[in-house]
């Protein structure tokens, strides 16, 4: 197969799979700039810890390219079986640090720098990551992929393992138990 990746944009996630594993690097160095940083951004939100966010986006990247000579191509969207296996990475974690006390959790980094213009949005952002750990696992990850990384109710149905209303009623839960975490500092976050 020799399709030019100059117009990578145009090719399909299928598409640079199958290129990757007939041996084009190319393909998988594209493959992962399209997919790695959404990912990393899902991780993130789910773990709170960027160095464990990443490690799980290795892990996912690597287990795709380990799987890339027998993937079928329109069984599954390839996001979505990323979007799930870095799910399931994240949820293993997780449930490691449950016996992990507070105090040992490091805090998270902040990536943006400390702008004077992004004060408000970092505070709105860091209630919000709060709150959403406030959340159970699965209300989290539904809330997380739906309105934060904007994937469909099918989607994450899919990624999840559920049925699509049962996403629907995680995300209506996970919203309703954030508006009222959020509640008390709706005014100082000018919300």
């Amino acid at each position: 197969m020799d399709m030019a990746l100059d117009h990578s944009s145009q090719v399909t996630d299928d598409a640079l799979l199958a290129l990757y594993a007939a041996g084009d690097p190319l393909a998988a160095s594209e493959l992962t700039a399209r997919l790695a940083p959404r990912l990393l951004s899902f991780a993130n939100r789910m773990l709170r810890d960027l160095a464990e966010a990443e490690d799980v986006v290795q892990d996912t990247m690597l287990r795709l390219w380990k799987m890339a000579p027998d993937w079928v191509p329109g069984a599954a969207k390839l996001s979505t079986w990323t979007f799930r296996v870095a799910s399931n990475l994240c949820t293993d974690r997780l449930r490691k640090k449950r016996g992990v006390g507070l105090d040992d959790i490091a805090e998270p980094v902040s990536e943006t720098p400390g702008v004077e213009a992004q004060l408000m949005q970092d505070e709105r952002a860091t209630a919000l990551d709060a709150a959403l750990q406030t959340l159970p696992d699965r209300q989290r990850q539904a809330v997380v992929l739906r309105h934060i990384e904007g994937l469909s109710n099918p989607d994450i149905a899919e990624i999840l393992e559920i049925s699509t209303e049962a996403v629907e009623s995680l995300t209506a839960r996970g919203k309703r138990a954030l508006a009222a975490t959020l509640a008390s500092r709706k005014e100082e976050l000018g919300l």
